[in-house]
């Protein structure tokens, strides 16, 4: 029983011994390929050139260089290892050029589209309570001219007030007075002179009283939501108003709108960022799609402060004098020159964009680093400098063709 006792103790002993010799052995072997990888060198015009030591190139006779080593491929968010994991900087001889501070405008190209404008809309009412006899409007979106006859009302309110003046006229002609008030309320009721003038040399009455536009437009019901905008879609159908013969209809009361095709609205789509380009009172010349000779010139008169989410752009309007007689929907080309942008600007090409980053590249001695940086808007050729980069930082002329190179080192 002692004998088996002292042997398991000695297998123990042995199992421990070997298990410890051999975690020592790999773990030197480790240290030993580590200390080997960190002491390879290669030429940064040749990187087939690989040597184990310090020395010269022997094609072009650069100093060596330290290459990197396997264990700096290590999980890091530094935007050196987002280009490359294994590389931090680059050598070579490259052209720099550095940030300049100065004021910048940019001539804009925008779209835009002729719209009606709601505040020029004509409410058209009758001044009178009655019923509808006669509707010449049928549908939306019909082509109305001033003057053009509208629609015919019974009232018997209208009535009553032609019998008095009939009657004062036959029974008290000499009391001017009172005669004047009846034919003044005949006009406030819709009546014209002549209508008015009429009716006291025939002494005929008439109950019906015919309205006319006071304007040119387009007819759309009271409650149509694309006051604001366009022709919707259905524009050109034959779709009728909501009011219709035999309706009654109350005093002041609207019955449908005119939208007024002489004032209009210029709308402009502008991209999110260069908003802040544009002012009110803005001078923008304007260029119908139809006629690209044909060109006018305008004010900005109102930005909205709300961006369409489905677009990325914001929308600011002219307003216009539509003596050209130009469709509703018709397309339209602005163009204007920006407000001047003071700030520090480099051109678009040194730089590039890494995902929701950018970066430079920052010459340091002989080689060049990545450093990133807040851009904001690009105009012309040149984008602003928010942060990350000063006037005497030098940074490479062409940022791509520095991530295109094959001159990646590392350096320590």
């Amino acid at each position: 029983m002692k004998y088996i006792k002292t042997l398991i103790w000695l297998l123990l002993i042995l199992i421990i011994g070997f298990g410890g010799y051999y975690y020592f052995k790999t773990k030197s072997q480790n240290v030993v390929h580590a200390d080997h990888l960190q002491k390879i060198y290669t030429c940064s015009m040749h990187p087939e050139i690989i040597r184990d030591a310090p020395g010269n190139c022997p094609i072009c006779g650069m100093a060596l260089v330290q290459k990197s080593t396997e264990s700096a491929e290590l999980d890091t968010d530094d935007l050196n290892s987002v280009i490359q994991p294994t590389d931090q900087f680059i050598v070579g001889d490259y052209n720099t050029t550095t940030a300049i501070d100065s004021t910048i405008k940019k001539e804009i190209n925008l779209p835009g589209i002729i719209a009606y404008n709601p505040n020029s809309a004509t409410s058209i009412a009758a001044r009178i309570s009655g019923r509808i006899e006669k509707l010449y409007v049928k549908y939306k979106y019909q082509s109305i001219g001033k003057g053009d006859k509208l629609f015919e009302i019974y009232s018997p309110e209208l009535l009553t007030e032609q019998q008095n003046l009939i009657y004062l006229i036959k029974n008290d002609a000499e009391n001017n007075t009172i005669i004047q008030a009846a034919r003044e309320k005949l006009l406030l009721y819709g009546m014209s002179e002549n209508q008015i003038a009429n009716l006291e040399i025939s002494k005929t009455i008439n109950p019906i009283i015919s309205i006319f536009s006071p304007v040119n437009g387009i007819i759309v019901d009271t409650e149509n939501k694309e006051i604001a905008g366009i022709m919707p879609n259905n524009a050109l159908s034959t779709e009728s108003i909501s009011v219709k013969e035999g309706s009654y209809i109350q005093k002041n009361v609207t019955v449908f709108k005119l939208l007024n095709t002489n004032k209009v609205w210029g709308v402009f789509n502008i991209f999110e960022g260069y908003n802040r380009l544009i002012i009110k009172n803005m001078t923008i010349e304007i260029t119908p799609e139809t006629d690209a000779n044909l060109s006018f010139k305008g004010k900005i008169d109102f930005i909205e402060t709300q961006i369409n989410e489905n677009e990325k752009t914001n929308r600011f309007r002219v307003y216009l004098d539509n003596n050209l007689k130009l469709p509703i929907g018709t397309r339209l080309k602005g163009v204007l020159s920006s407000k001047k942008i003071k700030g520090i600007w480099i051109k678009k090409q040194s730089y590039i964009t890494l995902g929701s980053k950018q970066v430079v590249f920052i010459k340091n001695e002989k080689s060049f680093y990545v450093k990133e940086i807040k851009t904001g808007i690009e105009i012309n050729d040149y984008v602003q400098i928010l942060s990350g980069l000063t006037l005497q930082d030098k940074i490479a002329e062409n940022a791509q063709y520095l991530t295109d190179s094959e001159s990646f080192v590392k350096v320590k």
